[in-house]
C-alpha cells in the first residue's frame, strides 16, 4: 500500500488516461488485480459457506486467509517499517496494521480481509479526486521537446535534442515545440510562451528576439541559434524548481508531525481501555480503523499543493516555505524601479521648442536624423513621430557620432544635429543655462546648424498595473511601499507620486539598497523585496521574501528571489500574497475539521455505535473533507 505521503501528492492528481505515467499505471494495474483477488477469494468462500454449510470449514477459512495476504500483509509490513524507522508519514499504517493483526488473532478473517480493501478502495477514489495539482507539472513536461530540427550545411536533419549544442543552428516549423533556448537569426513568428509566463497573448517574436524552451511556435518558419543546451534552459530549471517546490514543508506540517507523535500512543491507548472495558475486542478494532489520520496528514500538503497548482498557471514560480511563513506577515514593501515599476524603456514625454519654432517643426527634425540611429533616445523620438503620422525629410546622409548624437547633412549643405548639449556646444550652438532644465529625466537637444530649435525629454515607461498593484497591496495589509532606484532624485520623486508609494530613495548603488533593506526591516517589520533579479540579487536575498520579476530566461533572477514571476504584471504581486493568505487560512481549517472529525470518529467507536467494518469506511470522512476544503483553491475566483 501507498505511504501517507505519496498519497497526499498523488490524491491531488487527476488520474485520467491521458496523465497517468507509466509507474502510475503499474501501481494502478497492481492495485485492481490484488483488489480482484481478494473480492474473488472473498466471494467464493461465502459461496462454499452458502451452498455447503459447514463442511471442511477450513476450505472459506483458508480462502479468507489467501485475501489477507494479499491485502492485509502489506499494510502490516509497511506499519512495522514505520515503528522501526520512526517514520509518522506511516501512521495509518500502523494503527490498520495493528487492527488487521488483532482481527487474525480474534479469528475474524474476513474483517481482516476487508478493512485493507475497503482502505484502498477509498483511497483509490481519494486518488481520483476533485483536484488537480499535480497535472500542471506533467502537463509542462508534455511540452518539452525531445527532438530538434538540425540546420547543417543547408541541410536539415532530426537529432536528438540532448545533443544540440551552443552556437548550432536549429530550424522550427509552425506548430513545433522550441527544444532549447535562443535566438532568432531568421524569420518571424508568434509565441505561445502561456506555459512559462501565463500570457495568454502570443509574443511576435523577428530577428534578434530571444526563445524558450517549452515555448511553441505558432506560424512562421524561424531559425534559431543554440544559446544553452538542453540541460540548461531556462525550462528544465523551471521543472526542477516546481518539482521540489511539492515537497515545500509549511510550518503547519511540522506541528502535524509533533502532534502524530503522542497520537498513535493515545490512540493505542484508547482501544486498549475499550477493549478492557467492554471485554470486546471488535470494539477496540473499530477504535483502531476509524483513527486513521488520513485527514491529518494532507491538511497542509493538499492546500499547499493545490496553491502551487494555480500560482503555476499564473506564471508565478514559489520556491520555498516563505510563502506561507513569512508572505502572510509582510507589512512594507519595496520595489525597484527600473524594470519593476517602469518598463526600463524610454519614451519622448516631454517637448520645449525654443523660440518661434513650433512642436512639429521640433519633431520632425530631430526625427529626420533619429530614425537612422538605434539609440534608445532616437528610437523613442522615431516611434513617436511614425505614431503621430507626421513626416520628416528623408533626403539627409546621417552620421552618428560617438557619445554626441546623430548630424545629418542635406545637398544644399544644411545641417541638422540631434544629441547631447556639450556636443552641440561645442559644434557653435548656444544653448541658454536655464533652458531644457524644467525638463524631467533624459534630455536631447535638436539644431538645425548653430540654430537651437528646441529640446526633448524623455522617461521610463511606467507599467501601466502600477499605481493599481500598490492600492491592492495597501488592501491586503501593506503600511509602507517604497521605490529605491539609483536614478536622479526629481524624476525618481516624479514616478513615485504617479505610482503613489510613500517613500522614494534615489541615486542609491546596490549596495546601498541593500543596506535600505536592511534598515526598513528588522524584527518590527516584514520586507518584501521587488526587483527583476539581476541588479537586485542582494536586495531579494536580504528581504524577509524576495520576488523577481520578468524571470523568463534569467537564471540569477530564478535563484536569487523565493517568488519568481515569469512575466512582468505586477498585479501578481497582490496575487501570490492573497494566495498565501487564503493557503494559510485552508491550512488552519483543515486541522479543525481533521482533528474533530477524528475525535468523533474514534468517540463513536468507543461506545459501540461504528463497528470495525463501518469505521474503514467512515475513517476516511477527514481525508475526503479535507480534499473538499483544499479544492476551494482551485476553484475560486481570484481577486487580484
Amino acid at each position: 500500500m501507498e505511504n501517507i505521503n505519496n498519497m497526499a501528492q498523488n490524491s491531488l492528481q487527476a488520474l485520467s488516461r491521458d496523465n497517468l505515467t507509466d509507474k502510475g499505471r503499474r501501481k494502478l494495474t497492481k492495485d485492481i488485480i490484488c483488489g480482484a483477488a481478494t473480492l474473488s477469494c472473498l466471494a467464493v468462500g461465502l459461496i462454499y459457506t452458502y451452498l455447503l454449510g459447514n463442511a471442511y470449514p477450513i476450505v472459506p477459512q483458508l480462502l479468507y486467509f489467501i485475501g489477507f495476504l494479499i491485502e492485509g500483509v502489506p499494510v502490516i509490513v509497511t506499519g512495522i517499517k514505520g515503528l522501526f524507522t520512526r517514520n509518522l508519514t506511516n501512521a495509518m499504517e500502523i494503527l490498520v496494521g495493528v487492527a488487521i493483526i488483532a482481527c487474525v488473532f480474534n479469528q475474524e478473517l474476513i474483517l481482516a480481509l476487508l478493512i485493507p480493501l475497503i482502505l484502498n478502495i477509498a483511497h483509490l477514489l481519494e486518488e481520483r479526486s476533485i483536484m488537480g495539482g499535480r497535472d500542471v507539472i506533467d502537463g509542462l513536461k508534455k511540452m518539452q521537446q525531445s527532438t530538434a530540427i538540425l540546420l547543417l550545411d543547408g541541410e536539415e536533419r532530426v537529432v536528438d535534442a540532448q545533443t544540440l549544442k551552443v552556437g548550432q543552428q536549429i530550424v522550427i516549423k509552425p506548430g513545433s515545440g522550441i527544444p532549447v533556448d535562443g535566438v532568432v537569426i531568421s524569420g518571424e513568428t508568434n509565441i505561445d510562451q502561456k506555459s512559462l509566463t501565463g500570457e495568454p497573448q502570443p509574443a511576435h517574436t523577428v530577428i534578434g528576439d530571444d526563445v524558450y524552451a517549452g515555448t511553441v511556435n505558432l506560424d512562421g518558419r524561424i531559425v534559431v541559434e543554440v544559446r544553452k543546451e538542453y540541460v540548461d534552459t531556462s525550462f528544465s530549471k523551471i521543472l526542477q524548481l516546481l518539482e521540489n517546490s511539492e515537497n515545500i514543508s509549511a510550518p503547519e506540517s511540522r506541528i502535524m508531525d509533533r502532534f502524530l507523535g503522542y497520537y498513535i500512543p493515545f490512540v493505542l491507548g484508547i482501544a486498549a481501555i475499550v477493549a478492557l472495558i467492554s471485554k470486546d475486542v471488535a470494539q477496540a478494532i473499530a477504535v483502531l480503523v476509524v483513527s486513521c489520520p488520513c485527514g491529518q496528514m494532507l491538511v497542509s500538503s493538499a492546500p499547499m499543493i493545490a496553491s502551487l497548482s494555480v500560482a503555476t498557471k499564473r506564471g508565478v514560480l514559489i520556491k520555498n516555505s516563505k510563502f506561507i511563513e513569512e508572505l502572510t506577515e509582510i507589512d512594507t514593501v519595496v520595489f525597484d524601479k527600473t524594470g519593476t515599476v517602469t518598463k526600463g524603456e524610454l519614451a519622448l514625454t516631454e517637448v520645449c521648442p525654443f523660440g518661434d519654432v513650433t512642436e512639429q517643426e521640433l519633431l520632425q527634425a530631430a526625427a529626420a536624423v533619429a530614425v537612422a540611429s538605434t539609440h534608445p533616445v532616437s528610437r523613442a523620438v522615431a516611434d513617436y513621430v511614425q505614431s503621430k503620422g507626421m513626416d520628416y525629410r528623408r533626403d539627409l546622409e546621417i552620421r552618428e557620432i560617438s557619445g554626441g548624437g546623430v548630424e545629418g547633412s542635406g545637398a544644399e549643405g544644411d545641417l541638422l544635429r540631434f544629441g547631447r548639449r556639450e556636443w552641440l556646444e561645442s559644434e557653435g550652438c548656444v544653448i541658454p543655462a536655464e533652458f531644457g532644465g524644467e525638463l524631467m529625466g533624459s534630455v536631447s537637444f535638436v539644431a538645425a546648424g548653430d540654430r537651437l530649435l528646441g529640446a526633448i525629454g524623455f522617461n521610463d515607461t511606467v507599467r501601466e498595473d502600477a499605481a493599481k498593484s500598490v492600492v491592492a497591496l495597501r488592501e491586503l495589509g501593506a503600511e509602507r511601499t517604497v521605490i529605491l532606484t539609483g536614478d536622479r532624485e526629481e524624476p525618481a520623486k516624479r514616478m513615485g507620486e504617479t505610482v503613489g508609494v510613500d517613500e522614494v530613495y534615489a541615486r542609491l548603488l546596490p549596495q546601498d539598497k541593500l543596506d535600505r533593506i536592511r534598515s526598513l526591516g528588522g524584527e518590527e517589520h516584514g520586507v518584501l523585496a521587488v526587483g527583476d533579479g539581476i541588479n537586485d540579487a542582494l536586495a531579494l536575498r536580504e528581504a524577509d521574501v524576495g520576488i523577481a520579476m520578468g524571470a523568463m530566461g534569467s537564471d540569477l533572477a530564478i535563484e536569487s528571489a523565493d517568488i519568481a514571476l515569469m512575466n512582468n504584471n505586477l498585479m501578481n504581486i497582490p496575487f501570490v500574497i492573497d494566495l498565501a493568505k487564503k493557503t494559510k487560512k485552508t491550512i488552519y481549517q483543515n486541522l479543525v475539521l481533521s482533528i474533530v472529525i477524528s475525535v468523533l470518529m474514534i468517540a463513536l467507536s468507543a461506545f459501540g455505535v461504528i463497528s470495525a467494518l463501518a469505521g474503514s469506511i467512515f475513517h476516511n470522512f477527514g481525508a475526503f473533507a479535507v480534499l473538499i476544503n483544499s479544492s476551494r483553491l482551485l476553484r475560486g475566483q481570484q481577486k487580484y
